[in-house]
């Protein structure tokens, strides 16, 4: 495979992420756990297919089963916050937040042995959070604690994925074929706690059902596998760049579906929280941004 189609290929799994509010709104009223467990599940199915077609199935052993507890946490915990700051806030709002994760990244990045935060990195920084700032200040009757609560947890899940993603660089070289257990893995532990915890919602609308099948085989399956292939085949430096504008897109088909409104408010932030993380990109002393499989 040339490096350019690998990179072409990368950049898919930022165009799918883009879809993730979108799919996770049309799945009203599932709760998260039951979403978690569904969406990964398929996510899981496209690996085991993918696996068949190829035999990489010896690949499994010689990977540690520390990586697959590590690589399972990630997912699970990611998208379980992720999809319960989308049951509690106006999803562009939410999403935004969580998309604060680039950023993280870079600055996280910048802290590890061999690397060094510069001005360029704080002012990324500076700019992101006021695009932050711009949905969490509002007017305090426009605000409810519910919402409150869910931009936290949006904030959260950028946290445990850049946080998840930079750990994952010590982690060594390990094959995309794990990706499919950590999608296996995220669905058995979400299944068992939404059985424990939760009062099973399914969607009563045939959109909400596309929506459950379009996010486990798109943004939360799909996304990791070709993700995998593009940061160890393509051009790193530039799908890395462009992970930057997954807030932007997605905020742009959410108001584009009439899932949001198009405020100067949420445009602005959106704006924001993308030169801010592109800033500290720049800012980078890395050759090639920090794999996030």
């Amino acid at each position: 495979m040339s490096r350019s189609r690998a990179t072409a290929i990368g950049f898919g799994a930022v165009l799918l992420w883009a879809l993730l509010a979108l799919f996770t709104v049309g799945t009203e009223p599932m709760p998260p756990l039951l979403l978690n467990a569904t969406s990964f599940a398929l996510g899981g199915a496209v690996g085991v297919i993918w696996l068949a077609l190829t035999g990489q199935w010896a690949q499994l052993r010689h990977v540690p089963l520390r990586v697959y507890l590590f690589g399972t946490a990630g997912l699970c915990g990611y998208h379980l916050l992720y999809f319960s700051a989308l049951r509690l806030a106006p999803p562009a709002e939410a999403s935004l937040i969580a998309y604060l994760w680039p950023l993280f990244i870079v600055l996280f990045s910048g802290l590890l042995p061999g690397e060094r935060l510069t001005g360029m990195h704080v002012l990324g920084a500076l700019v992101a959070f006021a695009g932050a700032a711009l949905i969490v200040i509002k007017q305090p009757a426009q605000v409810q604690l519910q919402q409150i609560w869910g931009l936290a947890l949006a904030f959260l899940a950028s946290l445990t994925w850049s946080g998840y993603s930079v750990i994952s660089r010590r982690l060594g070289q390990v094959p995309t074929a794990s990706v499919a257990v950590f999608c296996i893995g995220t669905a058995i532990i979400s299944a068992l706690a939404h059985l424990a915890f939760e009062t099973p919602r399914w969607p009563d609308t045939e959109w909400g059902w596309l929506s459950v099948l379009a996010l486990g085989l798109g943004p939360v399956g799909l996304a990791f596998y070709i993700w995998d292939i593009g940061v160890k085949r393509g051009d790193i430096q530039l799908l890395g760049v462009s992970a930057y504008a997954a807030p932007l897109l997605s905020t742009l088909v959410l108001i584009g579906l009439g899932l949001a409104p198009a405020t100067w408010r949420i445009g602005l932030a959106a704006l924001l929280i993308t030169l801010g993380a592109a800033l500290a990109a720049r800012g980078s002393q890395r050759k090639a941004p920090v794999r996030l499989d």
